[in-house]
């Protein structure tokens, strides 16, 4: 991966909250398994009910997310979406869109799995964001 604005790769990986606390080595894996994706304003990043195939990770820029056409919270810097599709391999559950120019790092499903084999301690981050995010929904629901 090609860092951006003078930020080595490995140092724009360290912005994202999810992988905060990996060491170096760890974070290798995770370069190696990334590309870098750039979506201009307006453009489509993910689609509620399609096929997830890729975890999202937002390194600059913001998007709307939206759930059955109602906008449920903004993305930005170190947010990541499309996790929940790659774990169970249902549907993406909302839509992401742009709001302004995003430049964003972009693991496949092969490789997300790969990863998280080979940094273990990612897994334990992953589930503890996903039981936040849950935490959160249920919070507002009641």
């Amino acid at each position: 991966m090609a860092g951006r604005g003078g930020s080595s790769p490995l140092e724009l990986l360290a912005q994202i909250p999810l992988f905060r606390g990996c060491s170096k080595d760890e974070l290798k894996h995770v370069d190696r398994a990334v590309t870098q994706a750039d979506y201009t304003a307006g453009q489509v990043l993910c689609s509620e009910g399609a096929v997830g195939r890729e975890l999202i990770m937002i390194i600059d820029g913001e998007a709307e997310v939206q759930r059955g056409g109602t906008v449920v919270t903004t993305v930005g810097p170190g947010d990541f979406i499309g996790e929940m599709s790659l774990l169970d391999g249902g549907p993406r559950s909302a839509t992401v869109t742009a709001t302004t120019d995003v430049k964003a790092l972009v693991l496949p499903t092969r490789e997300f799995w790969q990863v998280l084999d080979e940094v273990p301690a990612l897994a334990h981050r992953l589930l503890r964001t996903l039981a936040e995010r849950l935490r959160a929904m249920d919070e507002r629901a009641f």
